[in-house]
């Protein structure tokens, strides 16, 4: 059913073909997730899904598919890591998950795959190092690890590959030396080592000899006899080796005394700490992502806010202020320091706490990415993912800025701030409940691709019992059952992602909009209603005047939009929809 136009989600019911062993529909427009239930079509070997709009994780259920020999997920928005129960595909001969959002590490279990020829995984964001387990493919005649951000250096224990045809590892972050051990690979063909850190001479292979100069160029410094690139000023091959091993020796004494003196340093200065700590809940430095150690980044994003001065801060709230960070890894981050934390107020002890709760248990490509925090007697922060446009309510807020948010891109973000929410209310146990969506908690990046940010009046949800809480939320937001009544559900976010999607569509806070709206009856406020209020304004007014009027197909889609939206408004919490039915 391939390159045809298809849309709407792949059904389970495939799941029930139990004599199907080919399922192709590449280049069509599905959504959704992949439903696991497809896994129960045990017998299928060949299963092609890419080039489409698929979201979500990779179902661990896929480990049950042992049919399976040729899988194709490549050209979609799949998410999280490569499921470990992957390792049970014993007889995968094909893999391509390119160009997805895929992150983590590289699972080590694909070097169980023995029957391997191709593997693609590029266009990622794979991080950390070439697992070493990968060297047991030797039936591999195609590996594609680029453009991700892999780091170290390339194991040697690749050139173990000996049917390696094709090898590109280009726009990566690897470093150090291209191991000799590559001039046994003699299948090599054709590599690509471009744009990474890598130094030192080319191997002498009929592949690095014959590759042209992009496939090298935008390292460190790399030298051979190829034409463009610098040549080695070290002479005969041998001297060459003996030179390295030197050096080598040289960085690694180097090395261990830099950190010998650094331990010793740190170890002072700790003692100095501790005779002037107070006492507090708990003092704990800790980064979840960046591979840092705590006390050495509490001290780097010190040094690169000037202890958080305030030409770096970008942005703040009623429970802190939001920095930018340029970190000496080139990673930029966004660190949210909290106002006081330790001087006994208790609501923002509880909010840090909560934050740091829900954005660990939580990973979605809509959800704001936590790397860690610190909770520390002098500063309490936590480190975000830095997004680069920062919250859509001030980008509708500017009139320049508002102009370059066409209608795909509004409809884009509202729909990636539905996909979060329902990710939340059904996705997670317990389920979470935001309690304070709005626009100024919705960041942008480059590609206008929506974030939910600021989880800390998030609230878990008990399901044996009612949950009561104080109102929290951001006036104009907050849904109006809240007025007379503390009971907190999934059903009040549903309200305020509407008054979001509807200041999305209108450049403005709906405001006065609602009052006439909300005296509607009941009825007309449906999922299923197929006019807009019976008011005496067209659609078009109800638009943002700033940007061109939709095109046909952009203004079914934002029509459609509205009806939801509406139907999330409706004064009734229960005959509003789920975020899944939203979604």
């Amino acid at each position: 059913m391939s390159h045809n136009k298809f849309y709407g989600e792949i059904s389970q019911k495939w799941g029930q073909c139990a004599q199907l062993e080919t399922l192709l529909i590449v280049g069509n427009n599905l959504i959704g997730s992949i439903p696991p239930e497809i896994v129960n079509a045990d017998k299928i070997h060949r299963l092609d899904l890419s080039s489409n709009h698929l979201v979500g994780a990779i179902p661990k259920e896929f480990g049950r598919m042992t049919s399976l020999q040729k899988l194709m997920l490549n050209g979609n928005q799949l998410s999280g890591c490569i499921p470990s129960e992957f390792g049970l595909l014993v007889d995968l001969e094909y893999l391509n998950l390119s160009s997805n959002k895929l992150i983590g590490s590289i699972a080590s279990t694909l070097g169980d795959f023995l029957k391997l020829y191709h593997l693609n995984l590029s266009n990622n964001q794979f991080s950390k190092g070439i697992p070493l387990k990968l060297e047991k493919l030797v039936q591999l005649n195609e590996l594609d690890l680029s453009h991700n951000s892999l780091e170290g250096s390339i194991p040697p224990e690749i050139s173990k590959m000996e049917s390696l045809q094709t090898l590109n590892l280009s726009h990566n972050n690897l470093s150090g030396f291209i191991p000799l051990s590559f001039e046994g690979m003699h299948s090599l063909s054709y590599v690509d080592v471009s744009y990474n850190e890598l130094e030192g001479p080319i191997p002498n292979n009929r592949a690095f000899r014959q590759a042209l100069l992009e496939a090298l160029q935008g390292n460190k410094g790399l030298c051979g006899d190829v034409e463009g690139l610098q040549s080695c000023t070290v002479g005969p091959r041998k001297d060459r080796k003996w030179v390295f091993g030197i050096t080598f020796s040289l960085i690694v004494a180097i090395l261990l005394l830099s950190a010998f003196f650094t331990i010793k340093f740190i170890v002072e200065r700790k003692k100095k700490h501790l005779e002037k700590a107070e006492k507090c809940l708990h003092e704990e430095i800790s980064f979840l992502v960046l591979n840092f150690d705590g006390k050495s980044m509490y001290e780097e994003i010190i040094r690169a806010t000037e202890n958080f001065d305030f030409t770096y801060c970008i942005g703040s709230g009623g429970q802190g202020s939001v920095y930018r960070a340029n970190l000496s890894s080139d990673n930029i981050v966004a660190v949210k320091k909290l106002h006081q934390l330790w001087d006994g107020e208790k609501n923002l002890e509880t909010a840090f706490l909560n934050e740091i709760r829900a954005l660990t248990e939580i990973r979605h490509r809509n959800i704001v990415k936590l790397y860690g925090f610190c909770s520390h007697h002098q500063h309490s922060f936590l480190v975000y993912e830095f997004v680069e446009r920062g919250s859509l309510a001030t980008i509708l807020r500017k009139d320049e800025e508002a102009k370059e948010v066409g209608w795909r891109k509004r409809v884009n973000i509202v729909n990636g701030v539905a996909h979060a929410l329902a990710y939340m209310h059904h996705n997670c146990m317990p389920p979470i409940v935001h309690r304070d969506i709005s626009t100024k908690n919705i960041l942008l990046d480059s590609k206008y691709e929506a974030s939910v940010s600021d989880f800390g009046t998030a609230k878990f949800l008990n399901l044996d019992s009612t949950t009561w809480t104080a109102v929290v939320g951001t006036y104009g937001y907050v849904a109006p059952e809240l007025a007379y009544t503390m009971e907190v559900n999934e059903k009040c976010d549903v309200y305020s992602f509407g008054v979001v999607a509807m200041e999305t569509i209108m450049g403005r806070h709906p405001g006065d909009f609602f009052s006439s709206f909300l005296s509607m009856p009941s009825s007309s406020t449906s999922l299923s209603a197929s006019t807009l209020p019976p008011h005496q304004m067209s659609v078009v007014d109800v638009l943002d005047q700033r940007i061109l009027p939709p095109t046909h197909q952009e203004a079914r889609e934002v029509l459609s939009l509205m009806k939801i939206v509406f139907s999330c408004l409706n004064p009734s919490p229960h005959s509003r929809p789920t975020m899944r039915q939203v979604t």
